[in-house]
């Protein structure tokens, strides 16, 4: 008999709905039954692409056994980490505070009051090392729960004190002026955290780090007198080649690894070895949207057309595989198919030579496919050598070689579509939708490729329509029609942002508008003493306490990206409040930004555009051609409006007059130079 997980639509609650757990979702129900019968409360978190997740279950939520300790100590709740972010940041915080450590699934103990007493996250079924097993840590829970209830609600008050004084920075404000310099010794800390063979930072596991490869490539660009304002770079050509450098490296590698599909398309979610060979499998919406982004900004400062392959490859696996009709996309692909990680994606070299006969050799040679395989006795498809390096050792053309992977690449692709699926995570969440919507229209940027363009449209129609209720507020999660769960910050900063990528390859001021209205509905909603953001509405009420994200993980931080939001919007319809807001945001974090950049990237590019100001860009008249081949050049912390005359509705592009058919001007801090009348007059300036 199902439990309470049955009338859910989430897909990783959906999977539990049949254990013999006694599983409830987040709700009134489930927490005034705790009350009622003071037992304590049970919360796992995880989500449905989570191999780990997938582990626990069949070992212990399946088993009749540890389901009845449960279901007779507990009041089990099950939370889908994508749709309930803000609780699983609160529970992880707590989790890490205690083990020093987090991941998923995430098992938390909680009192009646939902305050956490003790967490974990895998438990194994049998005592393994010093691993308690999770029978074990349900029997001893249990017991302390009885025997020394005491000393769990003195745990429990200490862990919230905890999470409240982790909340408190900001409440001072920030005054302290940056330099150059400090943008400088920011490059170089992260520089030093850079694996220099295999690319991207720190050791296994490794993440894409998109944000890290984002501030290294705009470093270079301004540290790069070809290209930068800088006559001489601050700091020497040496450090803006060395960020170059390592941002291509980690973006070439990650291409060439099994961490990206080699026949579909797309990015794993992080690699498990330091050569990013082997993924934990499972395809997330976000990460193709973060690396699309950057992959943009790469291609636009070395115009290397293995980038633009990838952005193009990547939104083919996007639009085929997560793609919903009505113009939304789905979050995510798991990582496992009939219970094994990654047998979807792996090959063995016989399986392989039977499909391309004569063609399998040199197939293998370039995708290091080998009898004894390169991962668990199989094969993930990588690349060690460049496709120029093996066509002339094997004494053939390169266009010749190029030809014939394609031709072997669609011939596996077909008969891998044979295979069975892994599964699909089919709701559609607001941020990550936004994120993807950022990469359509800087997709489009890059390669003028129309259908990225008419797809930013199609998608953020569909947002601003599905994700609304009745009374225009956003919900966080869509699907089978319906909007479910009050929007959190990241919902509103990534939409913003998204509206105002759309406004800038559009022209069309709709949007801004509408970025304006969200902007000022998220000062009024999510604000908090110290000038900073919650990530929950002030309407929402079952969480113990509002929590300020700041750091830029594995999606952008809301608040980073709103301090960005604020900083151009406040440019945009010159509102001084709104900038000063940016600049306090900005300054209160920068000195953490500058020593720990990995983990702030985002923030260092807004303490970057801050120091370095905001290029203002105004085209006047038939803008559309002047439009398309600014948006084609590289021009990192810049504004861009376009209209075919002045309008007094935007300080910008108020009392420009001119009576050729394009004049353009450059300016800053509204201060514009006079204005010149050809793209390349302008470039000269920028330079």
């Amino acid at each position: 008999m199902p439990n309470a997980l049955i009338h859910e639509t989430s897909p990783y609650l959906l999977q539990h709905a049949h254990n013999p757990v006694n599983w409830y979702p987040w709700g009134e129900e489930a927490l005034q039954k705790a009350i009622e019968e003071d037992k304590p409360i049970l919360v796992s978190i995880g989500y449905a692409a989570c191999h780990w997740c997938h582990v626990m279950e069949r070992e212990s939520f399946e088993d009749k056994d540890t389901a009845t300790l449960m279901n007779k100590h507990f009041i089990n709740i099950k939370i889908d980490r994508e749709e309930r972010p803000d609780l699983d940041h609160i529970y992880m915080d707590a989790v890490q505070a205690m083990a020093g450590s987090g991941g998923w699934p995430l098992n938390v103990f909680l009192t009646p009051q939902k305050k956490p007493f003790y967490g974990g996250t895998y438990f194994p079924p049998q005592a393994v090392m010093n691993r308690a097993s999770w029978k074990d840590v349900l029997i001893a829970v249990a017991d302390a729960f009885r025997s020394k209830r005491e000393a769990i609600e003195e745990q429990a008050n200490g862990l919230t004190r905890h999470l409240f004084q982790s909340n408190d920075f900001g409440i001072t404000p920030a005054t302290q002026l940056f330099s150059i310099e400090q943008i400088d010794t920011a490059c170089e800390n992260l520089l030093q955290q850079a694996d220099k063979q295999w690319g991207g930072f720190g050791r296994a596991p490794k993440f894409p780090q998109s944000f890290s490869i984002q501030f290294l490539l705009r470093y270079y660009y301004f540290n790069n007198s070809s290209h930068g304002l800088n006559k001489a770079p601050s700091s020497g050509g040496g450090l803006g080649e060395a960020a170059l450098q390592q941002a291509l490296l980690s973006l070439d590698k990650m291409i060439d690894g099994g961490i990206y599909d080699q026949l579909g398309g797309g990015f794993a979610r992080y690699s498990t070895d330091t050569e990013w060979l082997a993924p934990h499998f499972e395809k997330m919406l976000y990460d193709n949207a973060l690396l699309i982004s950057v992959l943009s900004e790469a291609y636009l400062l070395t115009r290397n057309k293995k980038y633009k392959t990838a952005i193009e490859h990547t939104i083919v696996f996007v639009e085929r595989e997560l793609q919903h009709p009505y113009g939304g996309f789905y979050a995510a692909l798991d990582a496992d198919s009939e219970g094994v990680e990654g047998k979807f994606y792996v090959w063995d070299r016989t399986e392989v030579q039977n499909i391309l006969g004569t063609d399998a050799a040199l197939y293998c040679a370039y995708y290091d496919i080998t009898e004894q395989g390169n991962w668990e006795h199989t094969n993930i498809l990588r690349v060690l050598e460049p496709l120029p390096t093996l066509a002339e050792k094997q004494g053939m053309d390169a266009a010749a070689l190029q030809a014939l992977i394609e031709k072997c690449n669609k011939k596996l692709l077909e008969e891998r579509e044979k295979r069975i699926r892994p599964a699909l995570d089919d709701k559609v969440i607001l941020s990550w939708n936004a994120l993807m919507n950022t990469a359509y229209s800087k997709a489009y940027t890059v390669t003028g490729n129309g259908h990225y363009k008419q797809k930013a449209v199609e998608n953020m129609q569909f947002l601003l329509e599905a994700f609304a209720d009745a009374d225009g507020n956003l919900k966080h999660v869509w699907k089978n029609g319906t909007a479910k769960f009050p929007a959190f910050l990241d919902d509103h900063a990534h939409l913003i942002q998204a509206l105002l990528q759309l406004y800038r390859i559009t022209a069309d001021t709709n949007y801004l508008s509408k970025a304006q209205t969200l902007c000022e509905k998220v000062i009024i909603d999510f604000s908090e003493p110290g000038g900073y953001f919650y990530y929950t509405p002030e309407q929402q009420q079952d969480v113990i306490v509002r929590k300020k994200e700041v750091y830029d993980g594995a999606t952008p931080s809301g608040n980073a990206v709103m301090a960005l939001n604020l900083l151009e919007l406040g440019i945009l319809f010159d509102n001084n409040l709104w900038r000063q807001r940016a600049q306090s945001m900005i300054t209160g974090l920068s000195n953490v930004a500058i020593k720990y950049p990995t983990s702030f990237g985002v923030w260092l590019d807004a303490l970057y555009q801050s120091i370095k100001g905001t290029r203002e860009i105004v085209l006047i008249g038939d803008y559309k051609e002047a439009l398309d081949r600014l948006l084609h050049t590289p021009l990192p912390f810049s504004i861009i409006m376009a209209s075919a005359k002045a309008d007094s509705n935007y300080p910008l592009l108020k009392d420009k007059i001119s009576d050729k058919p394009l004049s353009i001007f450059l300016c800053e801090n509204y201060a514009c130079r006079q204005p010149v009348f050809q793209i390349e007059d302008l470039l000269k300036q920028l330079k």
